[in-house]
């Protein structure tokens, strides 16, 4: 029981270690890693492939030889033959049977060298198939290794668009965020500029109203004055003093 939940433990350990080290690792190493592994797998299966040819060939280099020999040895069986029924027409028996004792050797041969043929007949046919098979299992791999490189390229272009995007919420986000005690935020200028146009804003309506009303105390002022000087030519002409100084128009204060 113990030993169970020590393996179950170690298991989530490195499960955990998994989860972890996916999160952090950079997807563009993973990837080379991950066509690294395939083009050693395809590595592999190329090996494979050639070794099942090369004994596809060994096995039809012996059946040719098996075939070859074969068939001198069926020429000899069938000299030997003619061999014995010249000698015994001959009446050399003797040489006759040494003839017919070869014939027979040779005969023996053929039975062992038919029984190989058809043994090797057999094999060279399960290593053909098997060479065809491990020819279209190294194409067809290839075609999959091939497709993906190309899906490589298109990763890698992913991931740098990815990278792009994430580099512009970053600056985006520092934008928006403070980066120190003593810096402001981009919201924090933004107001802060705001406040000072809103300000000279009043401050030149505060100006101009100003000006509007000194504009009228001179006209005021003006006018006054052109009333004491009439005052004072009635005064003339009606043989009475001039106008008293109270009645004078005060003077006009300097616009500042």
């Amino acid at each position: 029981m113990m030993w169970k939940a020590v393996r179950s433990w170690w298991k989530y350990l490195g499960a955990k270690a998994s989860v972890h080290l996916d999160e952090v690792a950079d997807p563009k190493v993973q990837l080379e890693q991950a066509i690294a592994e395939a083009r050693e797998q395809h590595r592999k299966l190329t090996e494979q492939a050639a070794t099942v040819i090369a004994n596809q060939k060994q096995a039809q280099r012996r059946l040719d030889r098996a075939l070859d020999e074969y068939e001198r040895t069926k020429g000899s069986a069938r000299q030997a033959l003619v061999l014995v029924d010249r000698e015994e027409r001959a009446g050399e028996m003797e040489q006759a049977g040494r003839f017919e004792q070869a014939a027979t050797s040779f005969a023996g041969r053929l039975i062992v060298l038919e029984r190989q043929v058809d043994d090797l007949g057999k094999l060279v046919l399960d290593t053909t198939q098997a060479a065809e098979q491990a020819k279209i299992a190294v194409r067809q791999n290839a075609t999959a290794l091939q497709q993906k490189l190309e899906q490589r390229e298109q990763l890698l272009s992913t991931l740098d668009q990815a990278k792009m995007h994430e580099q512009m919420n970053a600056a985006m986000h520092q934008l928006e965020a403070s980066v120190g005690d003593d810096v402001p935020t981009f919201a924090q200028v933004q107001q802060k500029i705001d406040a000072r146009l809103a300000r000279a804003q009043g401050m030149a309506e505060l100006t101009g109203s100003r000006i509007d009303v000194q504009m009228l105390e001179v006209q005021r002022a003006q006018a006054d004055a052109e009333a004491q000087a009439r005052l004072r030519d009635l005064a003339e002409e009606l043989g009475l003093s001039s106008p008293r100084p109270a009645l004078v128009a005060a003077p006009v204060p300097e616009v500042g």
